[in-house]
């Protein structure tokens, strides 16, 4: 089984504010048939916010980079077979969420 990255931008959830109950249960929904389905590893939603960087010699500072075009703003990990299953869980977070999702493999480590 391999593990996959699902994830949308922060700033990516353009509906009304009046319809957010309803996309936070579609959503809920969509997590629940994740985990009764046995496929659930992990995920939420992330603050909006600024991230505080930490880069290799420890030196915090805060960001994101400037360069930065975009940030997570919620993601899910889903274990699966194939990556065609992770793109089925990715349409079903999509319609949830009212947006694009990325998929995105993530790589196995022996170690863990």
């Amino acid at each position: 089984m391999t593990r996959y990255l699902i994830s949308f931008d922060d700033g990516a959830l353009t509906f009304a504010e009046e319809e957010t109950t309803a996309v936070g249960e579609a959503a809920h929904q969509v997590v629940r048939a994740a985990q009764e389905a046995g496929v659930w590893v992990f995920g939420g939603g992330v603050e909006s916010q600024r991230a505080s960087i930490v880069a290799a010699d420890g030196m915090i500072t805060d960001g994101p980079y400037p360069e930065t075009k975009a940030v997570i703003g919620g993601f899910a990990i889903v274990e699966v077979p194939s990556r065609e299953e992770a793109l089925e869980w990715a349409t079903k977070f999509a319609v949830a969420c009212r947006c694009a999702q990325e998929v995105r493999e993530i790589m196995f480590d022996p170690l863990v």
